[in-house]
Parts: C-alpha cells; structure tokens; sequence
C-alpha cells in the first residue's frame, strides 16, 4: 500500500548484473553518470567473478543478490528448467530450493560484497512458498531488504499483461519487514526509454517505489530476452531524470536507507 502524506522514496535497481559483464558496467555506468542507486547480482552467473571485482571500485552502488533458479548453473547440484513457467508448474522441493538459495546468498557475502537487498530472477521469489524461504534467509543473514513486485503503469502485450497482473496478486499478498509498496519499469523491462521513465515516474507515491531496470553496454548474449541494453543504460544517464525526479519531490535512496515499517 502507499501512505498519503508520507516521504516519496525511489529506489533505482539494476538487475542481472554477474550474467554478462556488459550488465555489470551498464549499472555502473548508469550508478555513475545517471540514477541507479542499487544492483542485484546473480551469484551463479557466468560473469560473477569480473562482477564482483568491479563492484568493489564502486562502494556507493549498494549489491544485492538476484536469486535465480531458471537457466542459470546450479551452485548445489540441483536442477534448473531452462523457463520461468517450467519452474512455476513443475514439482518443487523446497529444501533443496532453500539450499540453493542459500549458498548463492553466502557467496556473494563470502566475495566481500555488503548485501543490502534480496530479490529474484524472473520474478520467481515472488511464489509464496519460496518468498517465505528469502525473507527468513533475509532475517538469517541481517539482509534489511526484499522486493515485492506491485507493479504500475508501462505498456506490454496481452500475455506480458497477464504475466504481470499474476505475480502482481502475490506481491499484494506478500509481507516482509523492510519492503517497497510499489515498483515501476517490470512491465517494460529491458525496453525503458527516458520518455517511458519519465510517464512511469507519475506513479511514483508516498512511500517506498523501486525501479526496476536493465542496463547493459555491448552485452553480447541473452538474444533471446531481445533487451535492448545499451539504449536503457543511455535512458538513465538522461540528464533530465534527475531534474524530473527532483521537481516530483521524490528522493532517491538505497536499499539499506530504509527503516522497518511493521
């Protein structure tokens, strides 16, 4: 929910980052230059290595981890289907999930790394039994933050529509301690322009937002997702962002700026 009246709070997250070192320097970059003040870092990634040293130049960019369990490599043995929607349907063993999740949290805490922030690959941490496993593992390892997907405006196909709409109803019905109320740029993702970002910025309300984004620069694989890396990252280092954020009233923060709303 939003609170009339209360502080208007932005986080800017750049996902994906440890998959392809393009993703890494786009949300660098677009830390740097433009106004991404977060990342989530996939610990199974094939780039997570080249990632973590480049992060730890850029201490401002708080890490969080993107919890994966679909394409990627397994750090525990377990199976991954190669689709979101294989996951979502087939038979799920928990215990194994919890260990995996765990051990990608360890080792992006083990890199040096300070984790302020938890949040899922495709989404998936949004399913109910699963983001119970991340908000316990959270409270384990005094991580202050997981994201709920409650996503607002953007423009997407019926199906994308439909997709949204579903993880939608779990992230209402999901609760955590430290959380946002609201996130823009999902239904959109690796196609914001500045012009988008700027319409998505009218639904930014008192309370806590997060932006999700995609930035990239010459990222030469996942053709399939058809991201358009570059161009996002060009999108948020617009100039006019920061001014349009500014004259909203809206305040940029960190992950770990939040304090717990029980």
């Amino acid at each position: 929910m939003t609170f009339p009246g209360a502080p208007i709070r932005l986080i800017v997250t750049a996902d994906d980052v440890g998959l392809h070192p393009g993703m890494t320097a786009g949300a660098i970059r677009a830390h740097g230059e433009g106004i991404v003040t977060a990342c989530s870092v996939v610990a199974n990634g094939a780039a997570f290595d080249d990632a973590v040293a480049q992060l730890k130049s850029v201490p401002s960019l708080e890490v969080g981890v993107h919890l994966a369990l679909v394409e990627e490599r397994s750090l525990t043995g377990m199976h991954f289907p190669k689709s979101y929607l294989t996951f979502v349907l087939g038979r799920k063993d928990f215990a194994a999930i919890e260990r995996e999740l765990r051990a990608q949290i360890e080792r992006v805490i083990a890199s040096g790394l300070r984790v302020t922030h938890l949040n899922g690959h495709q989404h998936l941490h949004m399913l109910p039994s699963i983001f119970a496993i991340v908000v316990r593992l959270a409270n384990e390892y005094g991580i202050g933050y997981v994201r709920r997907v409650c996503d607002r405006g953007g423009r997407g196909g019926v199906v994308r529509r439909a997709s949204i709409a579903a993880v939608n109803h779990l992230g209402r019905r999901a609760a955590a301690p430290r959380s946002n109320d609201l996130t823009i740029g999902i239904m959109e993702a690796g196609h914001l322009t500045s012009a988008r970002i700027l319409d998505l910025l009218q639904h930014v309300q008192g309370g806590v937002t997060e932006l999700v984004t995609h930035p990239g620069v010459a990222v030469d694989a996942y053709a399939h997702w058809h991201y358009a890396w570059d161009a996002e990252t060009d999108a948020l280092c617009d100039p006019h962002l920061r001014k349009a954020i500014a004259e909203f009233g809206i305040m940029r923060i960190t992950p770990s700026a939040l304090r717990s709303r029980d």
